[in-house]
């Protein structure tokens, strides 16, 4: 089938970026992103990014269905808990599709009360205090009812310290959660349901580290109360596609539920590459394919840290790059170095590699299979230095000598890189 125009909204989230990741390569896909005018990642991964009001704006509706228009876009994919509900409650003026569950489950699971409530009589949930008197012991946790990444979530000590939070919350308009402490382990079961095949996946992974509710550390657990509590969940509530629900263990051990999200989640990762890309079934889920999952039994872990990416002002036309301590390091290929030099190709630049190697040039770039990459090779003798050899004004120098680059750009005027600098030419956008 031809690919999908799909965008996601908004792009720059840890949601929105787990979907790049799962997207990014899928010839099924040609993926779009788009958000406030504030500053987040998207554009550093979506070569199309586009800027809408708030949600919270008049005319924002508007906006983006004027985007959808121009770029002929198929499906939304919401990348963040406001945006899923605002976009369900819209859905009959917004001319894309929604990947998302039914109206009214979002509405439901946007608030953690009316999620307990739901299911308090299926599921052990944690226990609700309505008035600061009917605590009987600290610490409490607190955390509004409408919320998302932990924000607002604190841990309680006295009694004077909960009242202050209650009042603040009256103030505001919002409502605050006064829940019992629960002391274990925190899991998240990441799952997939098709609205004519039913659950099709469910599995635990336990949250090792996590960082402004986002899960940093996290490595897969299995066991059948997961299955058990998907199937309750998914049995009560609608929901298509990928969704994933949030456990914490009481005092006694018992897993008791924290949330349903009817979305993506970032460290969905872990599942993704144990075969489950959940974005790309949850399209297919959309439009109602029928659809199996298949994974491996290889056990894998997750840690994530942060990426550098980068925007500057510099374009070129040739890269010229030696081999040496650059392209080869330590015996193998520098696979940051080799990505450059594919980057270029794939963007029609013109790879020269420029060096001095002591030795069989010809049979060495053949062991690394690397004998017909470049568009041409010069080989530099002892006597004669590399900035001769640069002919172009839009060009980069790359190499490990200080000298080296110092010379290219006292001499010819253009940029020079060492290892540790490259990563500042990458171009993730797609």
């Amino acid at each position: 089938m031809k690919p999908l125009n799909v965008l996601v909204f908004p792009g720059g989230t840890e949601i929105g970026l787990e979907i790049n990741r799962a997207l990014r390569e899928c010839k099924e896909v040609r993926l779009f992103s788009a958000g406030q005018t504030i500053s987040n990642h998207a554009p550093f991964v979506y070569r199309h990014h586009f800027e809408l009001p708030s949600i919270h704006e008049a005319g924002w509706i508007a906006a983006l269905n004027q985007i959808l228009e121009v770029e002929q876009i198929e499906f939304i994919f919401p990348a963040y808990d406001d945006i899923i509900l605002a976009l369900a409650s819209h859905a009959e003026q917004i001319n894309a599709r929604i990947v998302t569950s039914p109206l009214e489950t979002c509405r439901l699971c946007r608030s953690k009360l009316k999620t307990y409530q739901s299911l308090a009589e299926l599921l052990p949930v944690p226990r609700i205090f309505e008035r600061i008197k009917d605590v009987e012991q600290y610490p409490v946790f607190v955390k509004p009812d409408i919320g998302q990444g932990s924000q607002g979530a604190v841990l309680v000590h006295t009694e004077a310290q909960l009242g202050s939070l209650i009042d603040d919350y009256a103030a505001a308009e919002k409502r605050l959660l006064v829940m019992e402490y629960l002391p274990g382990a925190e899991y998240t079961v990441d799952c997939f349901s098709h609205r004519s095949q039913g659950l099709l996946y469910a599995s635990g992974r336990e949250r090792v580290r996590t960082k402004s509710g986002i899960s940093m550390a996290s490595r897969a657990v299995s066991d059948s109360i997961f299955q058990e509590y998907a199937h309750i969940i998914s049995q009560h509530i609608s929901l298509y596609g990928a969704w994933f629900f949030q456990l914490k263990q009481d005092v006694s051990g018992q897993f008791r539920l924290l949330e349903v999200a009817p979305r993506i989640a970032g460290t969905m990762a872990l599942n993704r590459v144990k075969g489950v890309n959940f974005p790309l079934l949850s399209l297919y889920e959309a439009m109602n394919l029928p659809l199996k999952i298949m994974t491996h039994s290889i056990d894998v872990e997750i840690d994530r840290a942060l990426i550098n990416r980068y925007r500057h002002n510099y374009s070129f036309d040739v890269l010229y790059i030696d081999f040496d301590d650059m392209l080869i390091v330590k015996d193998v290929v520098n696979l940051d170095a080799i990505r450059l030099v594919y980057q270029c190709i794939n963007q029609g630049k013109r790879v020269i590699l420029l060096t001095r190697h002591h030795g069989d040039l010809l049979a060495t770039l053949r062991r690394f299979h690397l004998s017909s990459v470049f568009d041409e090779i010069i080989h530099v003798e002892t006597n004669q230095q590399k900035a001769d050899f640069i002919r172009e004004e839009r060009a980069i120098f790359v190499d490990d000598s200080f000298r080296e680059r110092e010379l290219v750009s006292q001499q010819c005027g253009i940029p020079t890189f060492d290892s540790s600098m490259i990563e500042m030419l990458f171009d993730d956008k797609v």
